[in-house]
């Protein structure tokens, strides 16, 4: 399914050829996101589980994001609220407009199933530029604080501050 075509970007489902493509980004820019990871996503998509969307730059892949039906971890799990999970834009292809056209995608997909759509955010400064992103689209913190692993902290508990050190964000899509 093609999503958006236009100036050499196209969002489309991702095919299995893509697998191979996103791990070779990946390692390009010196991350390692496994094959297994892209094929179970591959599989969950094809199962009807979560959507996962393709940004498209000629040949390459720029871009994905993976869409669930609804959060089943979180604070807004088994609410029937879609939740948008592991969205990465390839560092080459940043600044460029890909991230938002896919922000842009994925709330679309998201509104046809809920008035609202979640995601959760990492901490560390690696997430700042996502961080900036969501707020400046209207996601608002649920008011839930922090949670390490799919858990809520509670205050005062030590954690560590890496990917699983997340903040969760609601927006509404109604107009």
């Amino acid at each position: 399914m093609i999503y958006y075509n236009n100036d050499n970007l196209a969002l489309r489902s991702m095919m299995k050829s893509d697998i191979k493509k996103l791990v070779d980004g990946f390692v390009e820019q010196g991350w390692h996101k496994s094959n297994e990871l892209f094929s179970e996503y591959y599989n969950q998509q094809e199962n009807k589980e979560k959507l996962v969307v393709i940004a498209e730059i000629g040949s390459d892949v720029a871009g994905y994001v993976t869409l669930l039906p609804y959060a089943k971890v979180g604070p807004f799990a088994d609410k029937n609220i879609p939740e948008i999970v592991d969205f990465n834009v390839l560092i080459k292809y940043q600044k460029r407009g890909i991230g938002s056209r896919i922000m842009d995608v994925s709330e679309n997909l998201a509104k046809e199933k809920s008035d609202y759509v979640s995601l959760s955010v990492g901490l560390h400064n690696g997430y700042g530029s996502a961080q900036r992103m969501y707020v400046k689209r209207g996601y608002i913190p649920d008011g839930t604080g922090v949670w390490y692993n799919g858990k809520q902290l509670v205050p005062y508990t030590k954690c560590v501050n890496d990917d699983d050190l997340t903040l969760y964000f609601l927006k509404c899509l109604k107009e």
